[in-house]
């Protein structure tokens, strides 16, 4: 890719020396900066709108840090994995154990939003990047080939494709772990949302899916019709809204709109989606876009996802993949100003 292309630029150095580009599509409409390190949304721009919609940094080492999960594309399995082990076909795998020296999370340090991917292609409104995940890498089997694509496919909207093969029976659970705030705001405060979600997993110590499924029907997590958020004073939120029981055709899912006015709509193909207050978020005190100071509650963490640890619940939606099968995700984030 010619470093001469405008919309190309470079971004940071990582410790070994790695390059990293941001990679920005703009159809007039929307301004998205995506960089090659994590496969990240780095910025999005909304015209008319004087702020980020994003929480994110011009800073390769935050990101590289205690940021490592802001906005990337995480896999090969997102959220996570019970006691860092499942069984498949007869064998059971290990993996690193990075959560409290027991579970593994974000797939540990094999995790995609880790890695430098390589810029296949782009045109001025959109971008595909591409990795090999080797046999073995984090424990995870079979040599898996990735493919993601961020697109300005109409006004307003971005959409993200990821598509993964493997030559050999493997998980895959892939997630856009971005933090949205419309308001441009410290907190997101005041912001409205919904989900189109009966149910949720029932979470467990450590944030881990107990495997128990329940309806949000007079619960915390009811989401259906709108409601405003008060960051700190409503229920803990770091758990999965059941949408579906298999991946399907994308539908609308959810509702974020801030006080400003700023909506957000989000279609996926996903049977889940991942809601994390940021209560607990750790960015090392990194500045952000505007000069803030990204704290407890900055955004909140949208994924739309496949349901957590589910190699560990038989009941849940599999996430297993086999040769000649294609793992195909779709995710569009709709904006607007009303």
């Amino acid at each position: 890719m010619a470093t001469t292309d405008p919309g190309i630029a470079p971004f940071g150095t990582l410790a070994d020396g790695t390059d990293v580009q941001k990679v920005t599509l703009n159809d007039g409409t929307l301004s998205v900066a995506i960089l090659t390190f994590g496969a990240i949304v780095q910025d999005v721009r909304l015209a008319g709108v004087p702020h980020s919609l994003t929480i994110g940094t011009e800073d390769m080492a935050t990101y590289a840090g205690p940021m490592a999960s802001a906005g990337g594309l995480i896999g090969p399995v997102v959220n996570r994995i019970s006691d860092g082990s499942a069984d498949l076909d007869g064998k059971t795998y290990r993996f690193e154990r990075n959560q409290d020296g027991q579970h593994t999370c974000h797939a540990g340090a094999a995790g995609t939003h880790r890695k430098v991917w390589t810029l296949a292609e782009r045109t001025d409104t959109h971008v595909e990047l591409t990795l090999t995940l080797p046999d073995g890498e984090g424990g995870f089997p079979g040599t898996r080939t990735v493919t993601a694509r961020y697109a300005l496919t109409a006004p307003g909207t971005l959409e993200m494709q990821v598509t993964v093969t493997t030559d050999a029976a493997t998980w895959i659970n892939f997630a856009n772990h971005s933090y949205w705030n419309l308001d441009g705001t410290d907190t997101y405060a005041s912001h409205r949302l919904t989900i189109d979600a009966e149910r949720y997993c029932v979470p467990g110590p450590g944030d881990l899916a107990t495997g128990e499924v329940r309806s949000v029907a007079g619960t915390p997590y009811d989401f259906r019709q709108e409601r405003t958020l008060a960051p700190g004073q409503d229920a803990k939120l770091d758990l999965n809204f059941c949408l579906a029981e298999a991946r399907r055709t994308p539908r609308q899912v959810l509702t974020l709109t801030g006080a400003s006015g700023v909506r957000m709509e989000l279609e996926t193909t996903e049977p889940g989606v991942q809601i994390y207050d940021a209560g607990g978020i750790r960015t090392g005190g990194a500045v952000g876009h505007h000069g803030k100071t990204h704290a407890a509650y900055c955004a909140l963490a949208i994924e739309a996802q496949g349901w957590p640890d589910a190699p560990s619940h038989a009941a849940f939606p599999s996430t297993v993949l086999r040769p000649g099968e294609t793992y195909a995700q779709i995710t569009r984030w709709r904006f607007a100003q009303t």
